[in-house]
């Protein structure tokens, strides 16, 4: 196991940690590590979850705030920032 793998910077103990999962959803997770080029099951999930502890998670408003934007944009009510600098 690479230190980059595991994260351990060489003075943490590696642990082994189970969980429980139904099969369907192990399916999904093997499909999804596998697609997106993970060399395993577990470098995928330390990736996930160093991941998720390490940045922030959108909060319901933010998640409302990038719907808006995106609607903004896709009825050409929002402009890009080329164009409003070509608009001054």
């Amino acid at each position: 196991m690479s230190e980059a793998a595991t994260g351990n910077d060489g003075d943490d103990e590696i642990v082994t940690v189970n969980f429980k999962v139904t099969q369907s959803f192990l399916d999904e997770i093997d499909d999804t590590w596998q697609g997106r080029g993970f060399n395993s099951r577990s470098e995928f999930i330390r990736y996930t979850l160093r991941d998720a502890t390490e940045f922030s998670v959108f909060d319901r408003d933010e998640l409302v705030a990038l719907l808006q934007a995106e609607e903004g944009i896709r009825e050409g009510r929002t402009t890009s920032a080329d164009e409003a600098r070509e608009r001054t």
